[in-house]
């Protein structure tokens, strides 16, 4: 059998991550495909640490079943975060009367979420903060963070003094490096972590106003050529927006894609220096880009159900990429190794 070994680039994008959970059942279910390095941000951060730490657990079926199942807790307790569980934890973050609450109980959060989170701050709530991602990371099936054995995992957040990508691996990658690349200011107090790097305790955000993912550090040498994309933010919406919650949406989507479109184009340069035979002696690296995305999925949503993680939508997303995996598989698998099948001159040739 010929294997294929890849890298995989997991974008973020809240419930919407779902789309990435079905890609990576499909992916697992096929013998000739083999992870070698995963870059993850926010919600790819979640599903790159379910599916690292099941991979560590032994090659072969083993390790692939226990990724799977990591995969299917995160996203199952997700799902719960829909229910009342997530009223609880807003009124954790927001007190307001017993009566409030008990109407907000009624309705669902996303609808006042946006106006409370313009006037309250997550440190407003002092002891009463929690992070639900918290645990459910520290209790998935097979919880195996930081290990040598497995792919190569690397966790993208921002710094807040400084607004610069961090990039965590190795042993660094730990349920606090996730959180941080996970952590939208809005939502979530900064993590804090002690950065050997700078010799400072340091503030994260949400990994995403950096490097959604990021790519370069899946340049390693003893890393595959081929780094397959699993988009989740539209790269395109041809619809001009035009209501307030539509604009904003449009914006978040094009901030969130900035730095990875900075990372593409800098990588259709190194592809045409190749192609004109400028770097010759040089060692740098010529990168396969694939690209596993379904934009018209994507177009059909709005950002605003990122924010609601309800079982239905996260099955919805996980069978889209399922579906996309298996196109992807069928149309491009044979590419890999060979050539790109992310063609980013027509990217870049919009107008």
């Amino acid at each position: 059998m010929d294997v294929k070994r890849i890298n995989l680039a997991l974008q973020g994008g809240g419930a919407h991550g779902a789309f990435a959970w079905g890609v990576l059942d499909r992916l697992l279910d096929e013998p000739a495909i083999e992870i070698r390095g995963i870059s993850g941000t926010s919600a790819g951060a979640l599903n790159g640490a379910a599916l690292a730490a099941g991979l560590s657990c032994g090659p072969g079926r083993r390790g692939r079943e226990a990724a799977r199942q990591n995969l299917a807790y995160i996203w199952s307790q997700v799902g719960q975060v829909s229910d009342n569980s997530v009223v609880r934890w807003l009124h954790s973050m927001f007190p307001a009367p017993r009566a409030w609450q008990r109407l907000t109980e009624l309705f669902s959060p996303v609808a006042w979420l946006g106006s409370l989170t313009r006037v309250f701050s997550p440190y407003d709530s002092g002891p009463f903060y929690t992070n639900p991602l918290a645990a459910i990371l520290r209790e998935m099936p097979h919880p195996r963070l930081g290990r040598e054995e497995g792919p190569a995992f690397f966790v993208t957040a921002t710094n807040v003094r400084t607004g610069l990508v961090r990039v965590f691996g190795g042993a660094e990658v730990t349920v606090d490096t996730i959180l941080a690349s996970a952590c939208l200011p809005e939502l979530f107090r900064a993590v804090e972590i002690d950065d050997p790097l700078t010799g400072r305790r340091e503030a994260y955000w949400d990994g995403g106003y950096s490097g959604n993912p990021a790519l370069f550090p899946l340049y390693r040498g003893d890393l595959p050529r081929d780094i397959v994309i699993v988009n989740i933010n539209p790269m395109l919406r041809d619809a001009i927006p035009k209501t307030p919650a539509a604009i904003q949406d449009r914006v978040n989507e094009i901030s969130f894609n900035a730095a990875l479109l900075a990372e593409l184009r800098a990588i259709n340069f190194v592809k045409r220096l190749h192609a004109e035979d400028r770097l010759t002696g040089r060692p740098m690296k010529n990168v396969l880009l694939h690209a596993i995305m379904d934009e018209e999925l994507m177009n059909s949503l709005s950002a605003s159900t990122k924010l609601i993680p309800n079982p239905g939508l996260l099955q919805r997303m996980h069978d889209a990429g399922v579906e996309a995996a298996d196109r992807f598989l069928e149309r491009d698998a044979g590419n890999i190794g060979e050539r790109d099948s992310y063609d980013l001159a027509q990217l870049f040739g919009r107008r």
